[in-house]
Formats: structure tokens, C-alpha cells, sequence
């Protein structure tokens, strides 16, 4: 069993299969059910019970991980489809992720700070809502923790992509800009493909805000970083 569960391939393959098998129920049985969300319930359920230690699964675990970056690049196909709608509507969107952007650090930390939380926990988590790799490059730089601040991005993400379109339905919204505008700004790539599942139109206004988030963050925390140093 060791020697099995220890090959890149198993982790490669049960991340696939329960993914598979989420998104299957998804289609068969419940439509609101987000696959990402239910796959990693799945996979944590499968190696707790077994009791695989988490090394063993992120040799190919990892590799899934690896296409991360390519999976991302891969969305500007969808928004050069898009792109009419998407300059439309160009000047919303702009001062959307701007807005976004800036209310996400300055909510994050003022919750914190109020809650009392410890100043690597506050850095770690300050960058939560854009991309992993620009996320966890900042986290690296303010001095925060790089694995805390991954699964905070990781979980700002799944709870986005889960709550943002309801929310935004109960609130009236109908909009594809805003809704894609939001939902890229605050849930990354992780929320950009929960709409791309149901509105091409929302998943390309989506991957459009988050590199515009990615390439803004960044900027809004050079004063930050030159604050703490």
C-alpha cells in the first residue's frame, strides 16, 4: 500500500477522480453543489480515513497544482472571445477592482486588528483575495506565513465562488460586468470558474478583474511593505 500511495501517479489520480466524481453529482443530482469544494471534502474524508499521509498524496498532488498557472493563462481564451463586452464596460470593471481591491485589504485588516489577531496571522492573510501566486509572493515579502497565506487565498476563493452568485441574486443583481467584475476581484480563479460554468459572459469579465487585481495588488502594498520595514 506504501508503495502505491508514495507514486506521483496516485495523487495525480485521486485528485482527478473525486473532482470527477463531484462534478458528476453536480450534473446528475445537484446543480448547486461546487465541485471544488466537494472534491477537497472528498479527498481530506479519503486520506484521513485511509490514513495516507498528506507527503505521500502531494507528490502528485503537487503536480496537479503545477497547471495551475497554465489553467489561469488558459482563461484569456474566453476573455478574447469576450472581449467586446468586455471594453464596453472597461471603465466599470477598472474602478470595480480598484474599489474591490482596496476595501478587501482595508476590511481584512481592520477586522483583525479589532479581533486582536497576531501581526503574522494579519500579514498572511491580508492578500487573501487575489491570485495564489501573486497572493503568496506578497505574503513571502510582508513576512507573513506563505502555507497559512495560501489557505486563506484557497478559502477566500471557495467561499466566494459558493456565496458570491447567490448573494448576488438576493441583492438584485443581474448585471454579467458586475457580477463578474465582483466575483474576479474577491474569489480569483477559483470564482471566475463557478462562472464559467454557468455565463461565459461572466467568466470572461471575471478573468479579466483578477489579473487586473493581480497587477494592482501588488502596487496597493508597496506602502505597506515600506511601512513595515
Amino acid at each position: 500500500m506504501n508503495a502505491l500511495t508514495s507514486q506521483p501517479l496516485f495523487g495525480v489520480a485521486v485528485t482527478v477522480g473525486a473532482y470527477a466524481l463531484a462534478d458528476w453529482v453536480r450534473r446528475r443530482w445537484w446543480s448547486p453543489l461546487h465541485p471544488l469544494l466537494a472534491a477537497s471534502a472528498v479527498l481530506i474524508a479519503f486520506l484521513t480515513l485511509c490514513g495516507i499521509p498528506y507527503d505521500d498524496y502531494d507528490r502528485g498532488g503537487s503536480l496537479v497544482s503545477f497547471f495551475l498557472g497554465p489553467a489561469t493563462i488558459a482563461l484569456g481564451t474566453v476573455f478574447y472571445q469576450n472581449w467586446p463586452k468586455v471594453r464596453r464596460n472597461a471603465a466599470a470593471i477598472l474602478s470595480g477592482v480598484t474599489a474591490g481591491s482596496v476595501f478587501g485589504i482595508g476590511s481584512t485588516a481592520c477586522l483583525l486588528w479589532l479581533f486582536g489577531s497576531s501581526k503574522p496571522v494579519l500579514l498572511s492573510m491580508l492578500p487573501k483575495n487575489v491570485t495564489s501566486p501573486v497572493s503568496l509572493e506578497i505574503v513571502a515579502r510582508l513576512g507573513g506565513i506563505p502555507p497559512l497565506g495560501a489557505a486563506f487565498t484557497v478559502l477566500a476563493g471557495l467561499l466566494g465562488s459558493v456565496a458570491g452568485p447567490a448573494l448576488a441574486r438576493l441583492a438584485g443583481i443581474r448585471s454579467d460586468a458586475a457580477i463578474g467584475t465582483a466575483i474576479g476581484t474577491t474569489a480569483h480563479g477559483i470564482g471566475t470558474a463557478r462562472l464559467l460554468l454557468y455565463s461565459e459572459a461572466q467568466g470572461s469579465v471575471s478573468g479579466f478583474s483578477m489579473a487586473v487585481a493581480a497587477m494592482l495588488t501588488p502596487l496597493l502594498f508597496i506602502p505597506v511593505y515600506g511601512w513595515l520595514s
